[in-house]
């Protein structure tokens, strides 16, 4: 039997109202900034130098609109759910409706993988930029306390103390974390538009021609010299011309990961079937609109090879326009995002976590909520999980990890829309996700090939991260489900 949980009972969980529930408190703007909190991170000022240099030249403008398109997809799709579904949980929410519990399990436990260990491999990375915020007053830590035991240090310092600081911040309240994330995010968005508008005069038009450099293996192709197969298994392939494009495109795909994580907080909004749309799309549609006109700007300042091997790709560009107390505002914008990347990952976390022991499958302890009516026993236990990979482990290599996890999901969310379509045709839809079905099967199409583009390693850790977490499953979550019992009795 495929144990489903009915659309009437999620949103009767959705109506629920008391000390034992989540307290509402997001507006539609509070959303729209969760999710540019989300968003905009250190992806945009490390992302846009790669692309530019090693795949598109100045047309990473084009990919970063390529990519967006393809995010926009799930986006759509992810809206659709979360106007008409609006509890708490995201896409393991959304499975568990209708593909059934078994599938919403390890989508939830697939979600680990995007949040909390992204929340610990960015915490490593604000570590870094905060180390170079203390050199420019002439305070240094030394790197026993900024790297782990295994990368020659003893303890990354700096990354426990900022998930400590943003849990504890959480557990206070979703309110309070709101505001805290909005000041963050309207500091980022500052500077981001106080480097396009005062780069934009230093703009040279020589340094955007040609704005697709040519690629010589898609020459021989198009003169016959070479077959396109023999073009894809080349090292030409993806290195500028149209392939450049499309690679950088997968490149930059990762720049906009976060976008799903305002799904998680649909229970915390005060209008979730008019904010939850209105906070995936707007949110998507800002910071495309941010990072076009910030690669066009970048890529004008300075020529797209000087980025090549650039660690701070963003900071030659600002040494162009002579601004020099940019710089120093770069590093503080770059804090403020990762910053709020972090806290939205542990809060998105929390309320999987949170859904999934309401529904039986994880601990209660999971589901307790505090006075403030926040999961503050789950924020303490990710606290202290997410402190042990920030602070000790080498989490580098748990990039892909992250990616893999995050186009999984959303797969699954655009397949949903889909299964839910055909079963469920008359259901209201506050939001209805356009063109179905050739929207959510673009949107699948277009996570499977950025899948299928990741090392093999990835998909090894996967599949060993699933088989821990079936085992969980069967042993835990399968015996105390709240649904199988109602099923029985």
């Amino acid at each position: 039997m495929l144990f489903k949980k009915s659309i009437p009972q999620l949103i009767a969980e959705a109506n629920e109202n008391g000390e034992h529930t989540l307290k509402r408190t997001l507006s539609s703007s509070g959303l729209i900034a969760l999710g540019v909190g989300a968003i905009i991170g250190a992806g945009l000022f490390s992302l846009t130098g790669i692309a530019a240099a090693e795949n598109a030249g100045p047309a990473v403008i084009l990919s970063f609109i390529i990519a967006a398109v393809g995010c926009g997809f799930a986006g759509l799709c992810y809206a659709e759910f979360a106007s008409m579904i609006p509890v708490a949980g995201s896409a393991y929410t959304y499975s568990y409706a209708t593909m059934g519990e078994f599938v919403a399990w390890i989508i939830g436990w697939d979600l680990v993988l995007e949040y909390a260990l992204a929340g610990a491999t960015v915490a490593v990375s604000w570590s870094q930029y905060f180390n170079q915020l203390l050199m420019i007053f002439h305070i240094q830590l030394p790197d026993t306390l900024l790297k782990g035991p295994w990368e020659g240090g003893v303890v990354n310092l700096p990354a426990i103390v900022i998930v400590c600081l943003l849990s504890l911040l959480l557990m206070r309240g979703t309110q309070e974390s709101s505001r805290v994330n909005n000041i963050l995010v309207i500091l980022k968005v500052g500077v981001v538009l106080i480097f396009i508008a005062l780069g934009w005069s230093f703009i040279n038009p020589a340094n955007h021609d040609p704005f697709i450099p040519v690629n010589a293996g898609e020459e021989l192709v198009k003169s016959g010299q070479q077959s396109f197969w023999s073009f894809l298994k080349s090292d030409d392939f993806g290195h500028f011309g149209i392939s450049g494009v499309l690679r950088a495109a997968g490149v930059v795909f990762f720049a906009f990961i976060g976008f799903d994580a305002v799904s998680t907080a649909a229970q915390e909004a005060k209008n979730p079937k008019k904010g939850m749309p209105i906070g995936i799309i707007g949110s998507l549609i800002i910071c495309t609109l941010l990072y076009v006109l910030f690669s066009y700007v970048m890529t004008g300042i300075e020529n797209y090879a000087m980025f090549k091997g650039d660690a701070k790709p963003v900071a030659t560009a600002f040494a162009k326009t002579g601004y020099h107390f940019l710089n120093t505002a770069l590093i503080i914008t770059i804090i403020a995002g990762y910053t709020s990347v972090i806290l939205v990952m542990l809060l998105g976390q929390s309320r999987v976590f949170y859904s999934m022991s309401k529904d039986g499958l994880l601990p209660k302890i999971f589901s307790d909520l505090s006075k403030r009516q926040t999961p503050w026993k789950t924020n303490a236990i990710f606290m202290v999980f997410v402190s042990i990979f920030a602070g000790f482990v080498p989490v580098s290599d748990l990039g892909h990890m992250v990616s893999i996890g995050t186009l999984f999901a959303f797969t699954l969310v655009c397949v949903g829309i889909l299964v839910l379509r055909k079963t469920d045709p008359n259901l209201e839809r506050p939001f209805k996700t356009p063109l179905v079905p050739f929207v959510p099967v673009m949107g699948i199409l277009v996570c499977i090939l950025m899948m299928a583009s990741l090392p093999i390693e990835s998909w090894e850790r996967l599949a060993i991260w699933l088989a821990i977490g079936l085992l969980i499953y069967f042993v835990y979550g399968k015996k105390h489900s709240v649904i199988r019992k109602q099923h029985q009795n």
